[in-house]
């Protein structure tokens, strides 16, 4: 554990202490993140170097020649997000100075973490350490060195401190400059968007009350065309949040910064934008809808890649995708970030990865007992999903069978994933959750306990229907969990024989020979 990690866990356990004192709602925290301009370019004169009264700083590193101490408030003087000496202001100085002169009864304060040239992905919880870790990004020293002031994880920075700010006052606002070493990312607004919800995601909050303000480029830099496509595309992309113009902004002589007096006007209409809409209305909640317009039928099959069409506001998601790029070939559902791909006349859900999850508006016919399964297939010994409904898991975490040959992701397996499972009849939210990366999934059955599970063209089976081989055959045998139990040799169409007579007891058993043929098996005794 590194020595400012360590300080870190010190300072939360030090505002764990407080936790009797309520948090001040006069006390504003804006958390402030991006690259150079963010961490600022223009050197600071004497009024930006004084302390300014009710403007505070939550510092994001231990800076000895300032007296400041990561995780511990202090005035907010130049610069900001880092020791720098002598000290460069940005645009976060005067979007506070601004505030507190706008609102008399308020203090202000900052959480401030930037690292100039950066991509956005540095950003992101899931795709930081692969950005850093890409031979393209050793190359850049400035960068990896600079981001070890965070200790590399700027993420895990930014909500450390904001969990400590929370126990004083009342997080309302988020201001983003970052986008000059993104230009040719025309997913810009998506990938900043996920940043955006995993924020709000992990403190607890609302993009209802909490807006987004991202800042264009210089207008005569290198990157005026990415503040059209891009910065003022974000409030198509996301709720609540708002672009900040930077037209006629003063230049530092170079095609990506601002001069001081830019910085100061462009901090001052960060803070105009974010007066405009820090007491706006809440935004009125729009739940998911299903994808056909009707609830998904219990008992039956749900198609994996027709899940709920995204509602609007928070906790309305209908899935979870580490990026926001559709990867898959389909061409089916290109609005979304879900990996769809096509396979033969059908379409998949395919590049999943642990911790994306996927949700489907369901109907229950009947209140009874449900045996679930899935088709999906993988080229990996550790792939693995779960289902829940309505927030409780169903299943525990079933593992997919590795499938024989080289990349193999086009033989489906059907995998039983819970048998005897108590549904209410009514509506309600299945999710499936990816415990396990790598896996593709096509569809999900649910059929009543008891029913045949195996019959041609079924409307409830989720086993393909083969011709079983009159000769004797020898078959694998995995349980419920999709683990192999061993072989079997089965004399024609005697599956229940055979396993009898190899020793199995009472349960549920997936046979899978190595042509191709499976057959789902219930031994009742």
């Amino acid at each position: 554990m590194g020595t400012n990690m360590k300080k870190l866990i010190l300072s939360l356990a030090a505002a764990a202490t407080l936790a009797s004192a309520a948090p001040d709602p006069n006390f504003h925290i804006y958390i402030a993140f991006g690259q150079s301009n963010m961490a600022g370019a223009a050197g600071a004169a004497e009024p930006e170097t004084k302390p300014y009264p009710r403007f505070k700083l939550l510092p994001s590193m231990d800076c000895p020649a300032k007296g400041r101490t990561m995780g511990v408030w202090t005035d907010a003087t130049s610069q900001l997000a880092n020791c720098d000496n002598p000290p460069s202001i940005s645009v976060a100085d005067y979007f506070g100075r601004t505030l507190v002169d706008s609102l008399p009864d308020v203090t202000v304060g900052i959480i401030s973490v930037a690292v100039g040239g950066t991509a956005l992905k540095l950003f992101d919880k899931d795709n930081w350490q692969a950005y850093l870790e890409d031979p393209d990004r050793q190359k850049e020293n400035w960068i990896i060195n600079w981001a070890k002031a965070y200790d590399s994880n700027l993420y895990k920075r930014i909500i450390d401190l904001a969990k400590i700010a929370q126990k004083d006052g009342v997080i309302k606002g988020i201001i983003v400059h970052q986008g000059e070493s993104d230009w040719n990312n025309n997913h810009w607004a998506e990938d900043l968007k996920k940043i955006r919800d995993d924020m709000l995601t992990d403190l607890g909050l609302s993009s209802d009350t909490v807006p987004l303000l991202a800042g264009e480029m210089r207008e005569d830099g290198c990157c005026r065309g990415f503040s059209t496509s891009q910065v003022q595309r974000i409030t198509k992309v996301m709720d609540n949040a708002w672009p900040v113009s930077s037209s006629g902004l003063g230049s530092a002589g170079d095609s990506y910064h601002f001069n001081r007096d830019g910085y100061i006007e462009f901090g001052k209409r960060y803070a105009k934008v974010m007066l405009e809409h820090m007491n706006r209305a809440p935004v009125e909640p729009v739940p998911q809808q299903p994808f056909h317009g009707v609830a998904a039928t219990i008992p039956g099959r749900i198609q994996a890649e027709d899940f709920d069409i995204p509602g609007v506001g928070s906790g309305n998601d209908s899935y979870k995708d580490n990026d926001s790029e559709n990867h898959g070939d389909s061409g089916y559902r290109k609005d979304t970030g879900v990996d769809l791909y096509k396979k033969g006349d059908k379409v998949v859900v395919g590049y999943n990865q642990e911790g994306e999850w996927l949700e489907y508006t369901v109907k229950v016919a009947e209140t009874g007992k449900y045996d679930v399964f899935a088709s999906v297939a993988s080229a990996n010994n550790t792939s693995s999903f779960k289902l829940s409904m309505d927030g409780k898991d169903i299943t525990e975490s079933i593992a997919v069978p590795k499938n024989e040959g080289k990349d193999n992701y086009d033989d489906f397996n059907s995998v039983i994933a819970a048998s005897g499972v108590n549904l209410t009849e009514g509506e309600h939210v299945l999710r499936f959750t990816v415990t396990g990366s790598w896996m593709d999934i096509d569809y999900i059955t649910f059929a009543v306990s008891g029913d045949p599970i195996t019959p041609p063209d079924s409307s409830v089976g989720i086993i393909r229907s083969y011709a079983m081989n009159a000769a004797s055959k020898n078959y694998r045998v995995f349980d419920l969990m999709g683990k192999v139990l061993g072989s079997v040799r089965v004399d024609g169409s005697a599956f229940e024989t055979s396993l009898k007579t190899a020793g199995y007891n009472k349960g549920i058993y997936l046979l899978q020979s190595a042509d191709g043929i499976r057959r789902t098996v219930r031994l009742n005794r």
